[in-house]
């Protein structure tokens, strides 16, 4: 598939795409920066992909930034219980989740995508109840590999298109392939999740 061509526009977050992706700071839109900014929507599955610096790219340069800021140590904060033994957090403020044993980091963080407004996920302490490999979701039409529920129809599940896409999931936790398969051999049914936080722009 044919990239899109390049917008000469200056976008309203112009100087912020510029700082995120360590191009010259000046506010105005160059050949380069274009090229930087739809790259990053490509890869993050933003769509028009013109390089034109708008809310929604900025919004999810804001996520992935905080994403990777929490490094190797997502509870610094202490929000996830440490006292449950192995528990998956998910800390919808942030869009990332983990799995901890106690205080020791077991897997993550990895990028997720909750439920977006209208269908969010729903925060508190809750437990997989129901594990299913080859999913379909008859409500949505759509396939959710390795899905590990966890509240009602809410699950982890894996999906083939960008966890930064926007607006949001119908309430599960979506997550990439190789993440939701790691989560599948850690997890199982019994096991804690906890949820906490709220998804911007919910």
């Amino acid at each position: 598939m044919a990239a899109s061509p390049c917008t000469t526009s200056t976008g309203p977050y112009q100087k912020q795409a510029e700082k995120f992706l360590g191009r010259p700071v000046d506010g105005r839109q160059s050949r380069a920066d274009c090229l930087a900014i739809q790259k990053f929507q490509i890869n993050h599955g933003i769509s028009p992909t013109i390089g034109y610096a708008g809310p929604i790219t900025s919004g999810v340069m804001k996520v992935v930034g905080v994403q990777k800021a929490a490094g190797h140590n997502p509870n610094a904060a202490k929000k996830c219980p440490t006292n449950k033994g192995r528990i998956a957090c998910i800390d919808l403020t942030r869009q990332l989740s983990w799995i901890q044993d106690g205080s020791r980091l077991v897997y993550g963080p990895v990028p997720v995508r909750s439920g977006r407004n209208g269908f969010e996920t729903r925060t508190g302490l809750k437990k997989i109840y129901w594990r299913h490999i080859d999913h379909w979701s008859t409500l949505y039409k759509v396939a959710m590999p390795y899905s590990q529920f966890f509240d009602g129809g809410q699950a982890f599940h894996s999906i083939a298109g960008s966890v930064w896409s926007a607006p949001g999931s119908h309430g599960c936790v979506n997550m990439r392939k190789a993440d939701a398969k790691k989560y599948w051999s850690l997890l199982r049914n019994g096991d804690d999740v906890y949820v906490y936080g709220r998804k911007p722009g919910t």
